[in-house]
């Protein structure tokens, strides 16, 4: 196996804390993620400088890395370092309701994908096959290879039995088995017979079908993995490898067929219904907005709890216009804004970036080119999300929906080809060009006013002795006595730390910001003399997830010394319980020959406190 991420893992692994701060690690189709023991030591200065790294992002105490295309190779060496015990909980995760239940959802539905995609890209053989007069529909090829395509589909049931398992961590195995017993072709045939059912001539069985179905599977599994456990508590060791099995089944094989499969039904009905109310009568609301603000959904990972929705559609319908159209709309109305950046700037970094994310995006991965052009950038991304936004309408009015699952790129057009026709493939072609039309005019003009046409000229910084300010009115208080053993000990760099009297942060330098942290509750600067500095406002005050805190300045900005920069609630940071103790430390600590306070007390307002000399 290649080698050619494991420093890029190694140093990944590291800024993270080190293999003993990581509690959990996987990785979806860009990212690499974590959750963490301890947040305060993640290096997120230092993850983001990582070269092969777009971004980091924190999102529901999940820590994602964005890599790219390539994310399952960089794992591969990840995983390596670690040693992960899942029964350490991350400290400090609290998680609401919708962000457990979009947790769930993804968890239950991502492992599918593939199998989804493979399928879809069948089915676009099929019917390119069919419209091109190769095969007839009533020949047997026709039939065997619409049987390749629909396994997938008519068993969604005990797949998403055993992804769903993995997720509530309950026996995969027993999960699909329960699946298959409400898809055995015996319960199929009572269903077709009509006559009702009784078991022991008590409980009455609803006759529903539910081959191809999403609801009940995921309301059946939820309810067994609780009815596992339970069993797993009561019953002897000794003997729970026959009688947990034996009871699960008895027990989910009568709560299938009496309460939960017929209430899944129900809930599947209702769903389909409302799917077709809106292909009739709203069609172009759903592909408009995931057209124009899937890029924001994917920052907060609403995307995750939204897809689904095209698979539920899909598996009731036999199609989606739900998410597809508007996604793969968005993906390339992003692709052509990155690729206008590529065009307009005088960066060559930049363009080289812009070029590559953009021909990624146009495959449908759209998170390098997101992160690392279009919205650092800002204008790309808004010309992007109205691209994208005209392109769903177009998509929305037409009615046009894919009839499989897979790619939201280029490729995905293909999907688009079905009931053997091609009227769905040319629409879906005309949306993606207005999509890339508007974002292409929108992106060029706005480049005007955004890209300059010479390049500010860049100097090498040579480091310089540098006098800091305190940045918080204050209390001065050594490194040393910090309540936090990873800044106390200096791990971090050296430095001083504040008790604040008010919760107001100033520049303590010229220079510039290079880090604002997604919490907002600390902050990175490099002064104009080599300086790199992290403020820290609190202690663990990460998990307050930017509560209380206010940031007054982006990434990138210059600013001056004395310049406010953030503002924070003192009192309602004590209040909430946490320690307000504000570390301030150089971060390029080895740099330098000495760094020493030399003031102590609370001083004035503009009073030197940290000399940093070469």
């Amino acid at each position: 196996m290649s080698k050619k991420y494991e420093k890029l893992a190694h140093d990944i692994i590291e800024k993270l804390g080190g293999k003993e701060n990581i509690t959990d690690g996987y990785h979806c189709q860009t990212r690499l993620r974590f959750k963490v023991s301890d947040e305060t030591k993640i290096d997120i200065a230092g993850l983001e400088s990582l070269e092969g790294v777009a971004k980091y992002i924190s999102n529901a105490g999940v820590h994602q890395v964005v890599i790219g295309t390539h994310v399952k190779d960089v794992f591969e060496e990840v995983e390596k370092g670690l040693e992960l015990d899942p029964s350490k909980e991350p400290s400090g995760e609290k998680k609401g309701i919708f962000t457990s239940i979009i947790e769930f959802v993804a968890g239950t539905f991502q492992p599918v994908i593939p199998a989804l995609s493979g399928a879809g890209m069948v089915k676009a053989v099929l019917a390119l096959l069919v419209v091109f007069q190769v095969i007839s529909t009533d020949s047997q090829t026709y039939y065997l290879l619409n049987m390749f395509a629909d396994g997938v589909f008519y068993f969604l049931p005990m797949i998403l039995a055993f992804t769903e398992a993995q997720k509530l961590r309950c026996n995969p195995i027993l999960a699909a088995s329960v699946a298959a017993i409400m898809m055995h072709p015996n319960w199929g045939a009572l269903v077709t017979a009509g006559d009702p059912v009784q078991f022991f001539d008590i409980i009455p069985f609803t006759l529903a079908t539910y081959t191809g179905s999403v609801i009940p599977i995921l309301l059946v599994i939820f309810v067994q993995s609780y009815v596992e456990k339970f069993l797993n508590r009561i019953i002897p060791k000794s003997v729970e490898l026959v009688f947990v099995p034996m009871l699960t089944f008895l027990v989910m094989g009568t709560l299938a067929f009496s309460v939960l499969g017929p209430f899944g039904s129900i809930i599947g009905g209702y769903l389909a219904s409302f799917f077709t109310f809106l292909s009739v009568h709203a069609s172009w609301v759903p592909a408009v907005l995931i057209g124009g603000f899937l890029p924001i959904m994917v920052m907060f990972g609403l995307h995750n709890g939204v897809a689904p929705l095209g698979v539920m559609q899909m598996a009731e319908l036999g199609y989606d216009s739900i998410f597809g159209p508007g996604c793969v709309c968005s993906n390339i109305a992003q692709a052509t804004a990155s690729a206008v950046v590529a065009f307009r700037t005088k960066d060559k970094k930049l363009r080289q970036l812009a070029t590559s994310g953009s021909i990624t995006a146009y495959m449908g991965i759209t998170e390098p080119t997101l992160y690392g052009v279009n919205l650092p950038k800002k204008y790309p991304l808004v010309a992007a999300m109205i691209g994208g936004g005209f392109g769903g309408l177009y998509a929305g009015l037409t009615n046009t929906h894919r009839f499989a699952t897979g790619s939201s790129g280029l490729p995905a057009i293909l999907l688009y080809i079905g009931d053997d026709t091609m009227r769905f493939f040319w629409n879906i072609v005309i949306a993606l060009l207005i999509s890339a039309g508007v974002t292409a005019v929108l992106t060029y003009i706005l480049s005007f006013k955004f890209e300059t046409d010479e390049l500010p000229e860049v100097k090498e910084i040579v480091l310089e002795d540098t006098l800091i300010i305190s940045p918080i009115k204050g209390e001065i208080v050594p490194l040393s006595e910090v309540h936090d053993e990873a800044f106390a000990s200096e791990a971090l760099g050296k430095g001083f730390a504040i008790e604040p009297s008010e919760g107001k942060v100033v520049a303590p330098f010229n220079g510039r910001i290079v880090a604002v942290f997604p919490t907002k509750h600390a902050i990175g600067l490099v002064s104009d003399t080599g300086v790199e500095l992290l403020i820290h406002i609190g202690l663990n005050t990460v998990e307050l997830n930017g509560q209380y805190f206010e940031a007054l300045v982006e990434t990138d900005q210059q600013v001056t010394k004395g310049q406010p920069i953030l503002t924070f609630d003192l009192e309602k940071i004590q209040a909430a319980g946490y320690d307000t103790q504000v570390p301030v430390v150089v971060t390029n600590t080895p740099q330098y020959a000495s760094i020493e306070t030399i003031t102590v007390g609370a001083p004035e307002w503009n009073q030197d406190i940290l000399a940093v000399k070469v």
